[in-house]
């Protein structure tokens, strides 16, 4: 697993060990990033389930601004806090070791890109949908990406997000919906 493009381009970074973590393979990570390349630079990025951290680092890697880590698991966050320090990226991160849904209910900040990568055969991703939309923690025009097993149905969301558009990958599949914004 390596960061693929931008300033920390080619960095590997540490993977956790046993079967709790799904790494995104770079196959898809690099198709996400094409979808979503002229929305990164200075943008503040919430990598919500971060695992390792390489979604959110590699945001930080193409020029976000600012990344908040999120994952339940300490050595999740421990490994992310190294993964940080290894591609020298500390002083624009924070790392929260909780549970999602605590994060997003007691969230006073805005995203303008979220990654969201929940374990699969799960319902944590349409639990953490609603809440992102109820508690408006994405900023007009921000993005959502979903990434889930390709046969996982996605519920509709409020009015104010715009149509899905689906990328399928094997047995994974990206889903990405714009909030809408002023026109």
């Amino acid at each position: 697993m390596r960061i693929i493009s931008g300033s920390a381009r080619g960095r590997k970074l540490k993977e956790l060990q046993g079967m709790d973590t799904r790494p995104t393979t770079d196959k898809v990570k690099e198709s996400l990033f094409n979808i979503i390349q002229f929305d990164i630079e200075g943008r503040r990025v919430l990598d919500l389930f971060a695992g390792t951290g390489q979604l959110g680092l590699e945001a930080l890697s193409r020029g976000a601004e600012h990344c908040t880590f999120v994952d339940r698991r300490q050595e999740a966050a421990a490994l992310v806090r190294e993964n940080l320090k290894l591609c020298r990226f500390a002083d624009r991160a924070r790392v929260v070791q909780g549970e999602a849904q605590a994060f997003l209910s007691s969230c006073t900040e805005q995203f303008d890109i979220i990654f969201l990568d929940p374990p699969y055969k799960t319902d944590l991703m349409q639990q953490c949908l609603e809440e992102i939309a109820g508690f408006d923690i994405l900023r007009e025009h921000g993005i959502i990406v979903c990434e889930s097993a390709a046969d996982q149905p996605m519920s509709p969301l409020p009015p104010q997000f715009e149509g899905e558009r689906v990328y399928r990958y094997g047995k994974i599949k990206l889903t990405v919906r714009r909030r809408l914004g002023e026109r």
